[in-house]
């Protein structure tokens, strides 16, 4: 009884999180365009199924994986081994992004537009490993308490560069890649670890500290899919008939026994969570878990949720986001599309949780210097605004390269000018702004204004929204932050 009351409560909080997308969707088919979709009732099928998948996922994450994730993180820590802190780290940023339903999304859609060129495992592993990668660095400042900001500055420059060399059809998507590690899954386990070391180690502050974790777990990822796509488009990596392959004997396979199949891809995709688990809890830590069936439980739900939200990705969000581009593109108003792009962006950024808690954890640990409501709205400004304008490139053609570059050259700039109490922060901010129901359909968005504009390519203009939603809320950030250090200083001067 308590387990379905706990759904219950989990469903209504995703279809509050989906209210703001349907709001906006309806306003502007009544509104705007006065005309419904002929696929309606399959759409409206399709937001109950990513309802209730997201509902089963997060409640066997609060079962199983956040539990034991936290317990974790607090006995490393308290033990203070500095090898076991930096592979638990590696393990828990590997295994936590493997399984992330918008990195599955955005990879599948790029298998798809690309032929098979790019190869949605492949896409998934890698980012995945630099994630890993990341947090073990991650880990390893916040226990020596290097300052974040000459990390940030140094990747960044290092991802402009790599962006002028990274050939154009892989770019968007990598930035992308980079904006949907850190989610539903991620976001709690790396902002409780960061935070918690942070908080045990004398000498440190959660807030310059603790956060900057989720930040660099955006950035890595950007360089190293950047740099699989150098491989790929140079030739070093073919193989199309591959997936093709698949998709035709797939067409052959029953439905009962293609929904298995499905199953147990969601299994592999959760069983690196499980096993890193597993090997720290019996094997380094050589204690049992608290409460086996319970936790077998929550990773049974985690596996539902998985494949009842990608099936109803397929039903309800990705036809959403290419219906309503078609749709407003035939009106020829482009008005009407940056509204769109903007009011969708505001809306379902300021219904975001992991947001709310960031704020929530952000105001807590500042002392009164920062007012999460604030945070929440300027953040919710900057992804209206990023979207805006990443929708913009892809109506007028212009270059992702100059776009993405001049926009981290702002906050590099904006890195070196901001109170240091505010840079990870910032950062993290950025990371969290797309959920698991924002990222599908302001990917369908992009792509289905690729689709229908004539002259432009799906996979080189198709990608990148996602990016512009993670850039602009750190630069709106620092901006505040800055004008708050300045006006405080202004204030001390006067006599």
């Amino acid at each position: 009884m308590f387990y379905i009351r706990a759904f219950g409560h989990s469903l209504l909080h995703a279809l509050k999180n989906l209210f703001p997308i349907i709001a906006v969707v309806v306003f502007f088919q009544l509104v705007v365009l006065q005309q419904m979709p002929d696929n309606t009732l399959s759409m409206a099928i399709g937001l109950l199924i990513v309802a209730a998948g997201v509902a089963l996922f997060l409640q066997g994450l609060e079962l199983s994986i956040f539990p034991v994730g936290k317990s974790l993180s607090n006995q490393f820590a308290k033990r203070g081994s500095v090898p076991i802190l930096l592979s638990f780290g590696f393990a828990m940023g590997f295994s936590a992004v493997v399984a992330e339903p918008a990195l599955i999304a955005v990879a599948q859609q790029a298998q798809e537009i690309s032929e098979g060129k790019i190869d949605a495992l492949t896409l998934r592993l890698l980012v995945a490993t630099s994630v890993g990668v990341v947090i073990a660095l991650g880990v390893f400042r916040t226990i020596f308490g290097y300052p974040l900001h000459w990390f940030m500055i140094i990747g960044y420059i290092t991802v402009v560069i790599v962006t002028w060399f990274a050939p154009e059809e892989i770019v968007g998507l990598a930035y992308d890649s980079g904006g949907v590690t850190t989610n539903i899954v991620t976001v709690p386990l790396i902002a409780a670890l960061g935070i918690g070391l942070a908080a045990s180690i004398r000498g440190r502050n959660p807030l310059t500290d603790g956060f900057g974790l989720v930040a660099l777990a955006v950035m890595v990822p950007m360089i190293t899919v950047q740099l699989y796509g150098i491989v790929v488009y140079s030739g070093g990596v073919s193989d199309e008939a591959g997936p093709m392959l698949l998709q035709d004997e797939g067409e052959a396979i029953s439905g009962a026994l293609k929904m298995l199949l499905e199953l147990a891809e969601m299994f592999r995709d959760v069983l690196p969570i499980i096993l890193t688990i597993l090997f720290f809890q019996y094997i380094v830590l050589r204690r049992g878990l608290s409460n086996p069936p319970k936790i077998l439980f929550g990773f049974l739900l985690v596996i539902l949720g998985l494949y009842a939200f990608v099936v109803g990705l397929k039903m309800g969000l990705f036809p959403i986001g290419t219906s309503m581009a078609e749709q407003l593109i035939e009106l020829e108003r482009f008005g009407f599309i940056y509204l769109f792009a903007f009011m969708i962006g505001f809306a379902t950024t300021m219904a975001e949780p992991a947001l709310l808690a960031v704020g929530k954890q952000a105001e807590e640990a500042a002392s009164g210097r920062i007012n999460g409501n604030a945070i929440r709205i300027l953040v919710a400004l900057g992804v209206a605004v990023g979207i805006s304008i990443g929708v913009h490139r892809i109506i007028v053609g212009g270059s992702m390269h100059y776009y993405i570059m001049g926009g981290y050259t702002v906050v590099i700039i904006l890195t070196a000018l901001a109170p240091k109490y505010i840079v990870a922060l910032a950062y993290d901010l950025g990371g969290v702004t797309t959920s698991e129901v924002t990222v599908p359909l302001v990917t369908a968005l992009g792509i289905g204004l690729a689709t229908n504009i004539e002259g432009r390519s799906v996979l080189i203009d198709g990608f990148g929204l996602i990016a512009f939603a993670s850039i602009f809320p750190i630069v709106t950030v620092m901006l505040y932050a800055i004008a708050m250090q300045w006006l405080t200083d202004r204030r001390e001067v006067r006599p």
